[in-house]
């Protein structure tokens, strides 16, 4: 047994070690990302990067009913993805222990929305903890495993950005790998047709039941009594901003199982105290529930529905004293996010949006190109909606918009569910042009591997999809590769594909500037003597580009040869150092 300090998401994974967790697989994405990453670096566990969190959660399952405990994990919009499995997974139980783990965004730091995973549990009537800092991770990972399989159920571990990405202080143990289940054949339980399913939903509602007795004396949920006047029930990040600004100042039932909630518990909390207030995140999941069982509580009348809270805001919902700080008299110029120097996007984008495009977005990295200066993006939804809405689109409004109107995806976004979209655009035959941008890397996320690259999650060699042969598989037979750094043949490409009277693909293919392997050449520089001031470079976005004194001014330290810019320039006033 050592301590140490550690990320929220690391601790987690090393729960799954101790409690000798052997399969693992999930999709990245932001808070989540972390806990699979991690997990990699234990041998003793197989993890993978799946193509999306659907496929993630049913090899999870698949390991589970194979006998040994499994994982999964996903941000929140992922759990929408796997959606489909967790309702059935929840009727049919598991055999070994399987653990989902789901990190919500709130605030929506990297996510297109801010849901609250907890309706999924209650939804899918499958129990969820919910950890307050790094120490909680681990055991309640530990615990959820001890739990699927008395309870013979998935268990979700509910993460959230600040509990995700913060570091506390842990304890370690050994692994210990518990005996492994042997898969036995049993087609009530397992095989979901009507009639077995209606067997098993009487039972997935004494499961629950059962759970909830549980919940009312599990060391997960714990009453802190301090001054009586005040009585907060609280979880996760919120736990520790309570703590923070009151103390002992109120009593406060921390909750680690949001669900199934402790009824005879939170009455027992509520008889002891003046005052009864929750403090949650996002919905009143808590608070409703609290409100069904007769008590009259605070809650979302003086806290917001949206966004993070802080120490700060609480305080002030309280009406205490909240602290101030010193703020800087100079003004911070704003620094919005934006491709960086030598994205390999940022080409294509320039053209579309030279060339008035109506571009349907996808989620990436590359969803910044609705920035300004470039605007090129019009619409971005989920994960591969970019080709099915184009089709949609061009069916909608035919001729009108099929020779100006372009869907762009990630070579990731693209395995995880581009590729129905685009086998509905074969198979429906709309004159729709997808741009694949293929920069060899899952980029959002902090460069994952995917299924196009060739590496697995270590980095050794793996399968590896012919993108071009996948397209012409599908029953296309214009599939275009184009180098987004050069933008000459870039926009003879793009305008002949749109000209162009049936389907057609183009793959836009140069690896993410940020990646390790990737050579730069030397930065390029501005001879001020024929720079005439017309922006032209500007219009790119690059961060590495800037006008100083009427002159264009390129950083050096930021600039990575890309020579996108050098092609803008009439006057010649761009050129390598």
């Amino acid at each position: 047994m050592s301590k140490q300090l550690m990320l929220g998401n690391a601790a987690l994974a090393r729960g799954l070690y101790e409690a000798g967790c052997a399969v693992a697989s999930s999709y990245p994405g932001t808070p989540s990302t972390e806990t699979t990453e991690e997990a990699a670096k234990f041998d003793e566990i197989y993890c993978e990067w799946a193509p999306n969190e659907k496929v993630a959660m049913e090899v999870a399952f698949g390991a589970s009913m194979g006998g040994k405990r499994s994982f999964c994990a996903m941000k929140h919009v992922g759990l929408n993805v796997a959606a489909d499995p967790l309702f059935t997974i929840s009727y049919t139980g598991i055999n070994a222990g399987m653990v989902i783990c789901v990190a919500d965004d709130a605030g929506m730091h990297s996510s297109q929305n801010e849901q609250d995973s907890r309706h999924y549990a209650i939804a899918a009537k499958v129990p969820m903890l919910e950890p307050a800092d790094s120490a909680e991770a681990l055991e309640f990972t530990k615990l959820a495993f001890e739990l699927s399989e008395q309870f013979d159920t998935p268990v979700f571990i509910k993460m959230c950005t600040r509990v995700s990405h913060s570091q506390s202080i842990v304890e370690t143990h050994e692994r210990i790998v518990p005996p492994e289940k042997p898969y036995i054949k049993n087609i009530q339980k397992n095989v979901m047709m009507p009639g077995n399913a209606k067997k098993k939903h009487p039972l997935v509602e004494a499961r629950t039941r059962a759970i909830a007795e549980y919940a009312e004396t599990s060391p997960l949920n714990r009453i802190e009594w301090g001054d009586r006047k005040l009585g907060i029930i609280t979880s996760s990040t919120s736990y520790q901003y309570v703590k923070e600004v009151f103390g002992a100042d109120a009593s406060v039932l921390k909750l680690g199982m949001v669900y199934p909630l402790p009824d005879k518990l939170i009455r027992e909390f509520a008889a002891g105290v003046e005052e009864l207030a929750v403090v949650e995140e996002l919905d009143p999941v808590i608070e409703n529930h609290c409100r069904l069982l007769g008590l009259n509580v605070k809650g979302k009348d003086i806290l917001p529905l949206e966004d993070e809270y802080s120490q700060n805001m609480i305080a002030a919902a309280f009406g205490r004293n909240v602290p101030t700080g010193k703020k800087l008299d100079d003004a911070i110029p704003a620094r919005p996010p934006v491709m960086c120097a030598g994205c390999p996007h940022r080409g294509m984008f320039y053209l579309l949006a030279k060339n008035k495009c109506t571009v349907f977005g996808d989620i990436g990295c590359y969803t910044l190109g609705a920035t300004p200066p470039l605007c090129a993006l019009d619409i971005s939804t989920c994960m591969g909606a970019s080709v099915s809405g184009i089709h949609g689109f061009n069916k909608a409004l035919g001729k009108e918009s099929e020779g100006k109107t372009v869907a762009v995806i990630g070579d990731s976004t693209f395995m995880h569910s581009g590729m129905t979209g685009l086998a509905n655009i074969a198979y429906n035959q709309s004159n729709s042009t997808v741009i694949i941008l293929d920069n060899s890397i899952t980029g959002m996320t902090g460069h994952q591997q995917n299924p196009t690259t060739g590496y697995n999650i270590k980095g050794d060699p793996a399968g590896k999809i012919d993108l071009e042969a996948l397209c012409r598989s599908m029953g296309f037979t214009r599939v275009r590769v184009v180098d987004p750094y050069d933008l000459a043949e870039s926009e003879k490409v793009l305008k002949e594909e749109l000209a162009a009277d049936e389907p057609s693909v183009i793959i836009s293919r140069r690896p993410c500037a940020l990646l390790k392997y990737v050579k730069h050449n030397p930065p390029f520089i501005v001879d001020k003597d024929k720079c005439k001031n017309c922006k032209m470079c500007m219009k790119l976005g690059c961060p590495a580009i800037s006008i100083h004194d009427g002159k264009a001014v390129i950083d050096k330290t930021l600039c990575l040869g890309c020579g996108v810019c050098k092609q803008l320039c009439k006057f010649g006033a761009i050129s390598e150092q």
